[in-house]
């Protein structure tokens, strides 16, 4: 990992020590707001409209990842329909669908298209999902370069007032924190743009769970910007997944069914047993 990344996260990764600063007066109303919080939340409210809010996001993909000292890189194919479905199709020597990710609502499809395997699960039955309290629009979030609170399905001006955000640095960094979890933004000031999400889940017992996502190259599409890199480290207590997802263009195609139908040719298996199979390509 790059210098500069490792001190990003590890930005992420302070406590927000300035965050109170102030609150050891009272003002003159208990209604009243400080200029301080007010420009939090005007500075939260120009990043969540900065937010890329078309129906769908299409686009030709390099995909890599990298399990351990096994490295894999393939092109593939994003399609994407808000609130509804997130599907990566994996391509083999450019022509042949090697894999596809597909994320609903309502569960998680994982498939090998090789080797006739797969596996679908419902968000409870993903450790880190269940934990982190993820779900399919908390991804789809993070897909989409977004705000998100866990639980909920879109993000509103109120629940906007539930985050903490330090302005005082370059870049802006935004959390939230809930038990064991904490959540991470790190935002260009300048920009209104997230640079990166961190997700991090603490269990003395059975170990932690991190997500870091960091997002490159912004391009303009209309009067937004979308960023076409997207660098993924998965931490867990057994094993790191590194991804990696470079778009082509931004399109919006909207000629695509949005649900697999899983043939019975295919045998179901573990997402160990899939990973294995991918990286032997």
């Amino acid at each position: 990992m790059k210098p500069s990344r490792i001190m990003k996260i590890a930005a992420l990764a302070l406590p927000l020590v300035l965050a109170a600063c102030g609150t050891q007066r009272k003002a003159v109303k208990e209604t009243s707001v400080t200029p301080a919080i007010q420009n939090a939340q005007q500075f939260l409210q120009q990043v969540n409209d900065n937010a890329m809010y078309a129906k769908f996001i299409t686009s030709k993909v390099k995909f890599s990842v990298e399990v351990g000292n096994q490295q894999l890189t393939l092109t593939g194919n994003l399609k994407m329909k808000r609130d509804d479905v997130i599907r990566l199709q994996l391509m083999a020597f450019g022509f042949v669908e090697a894999g596809r990710l597909e994320f609903t609502k309502d569960y998680v499809l994982i498939m090998d298209r090789i080797n006739k395997q797969f596996i679908k699960a419902n968000y409870n039955q993903l450790d880190f999902m269940r934990n982190s309290g993820l779900n399919f629009y908390s991804l789809q979030s993070l897909f989409w370069n977004e705000f998100f609170q866990p639980g909920k399905t879109r993000m509103t001006d109120e629940l906007l007032k539930d985050y903490k955000t330090d302005l005082m640095g370059e870049d802006a960094i935004i959390s939230m924190e809930n038990d064991k979890l904490s959540y991470r933004w790190l935002v260009d000031k300048a920009a209104a743009q997230i640079k990166m999400a961190n997700i991090m889940y603490e269990d003395k017992i059975r170990g932690d769970y991190q997500l870091n996502w960091d997002y490159e190259d912004f391009r303009s599409s209309g009067k937004k910007k979308f960023p076409f890199v997207h660098n993924i480290l998965f931490n867990t207590p057994n094993k790191t997944v590194k991804m990696g997802m470079t778009l082509n263009y931004l399109g919006n195609d909207e000629e695509w069914e949005t649900r697999t139908e899983v043939s019975g040719k295919y045998r179901e298996v573990s997402v160990d047993e899939i990973l294995r199979r991918f990286m032997a390509l």
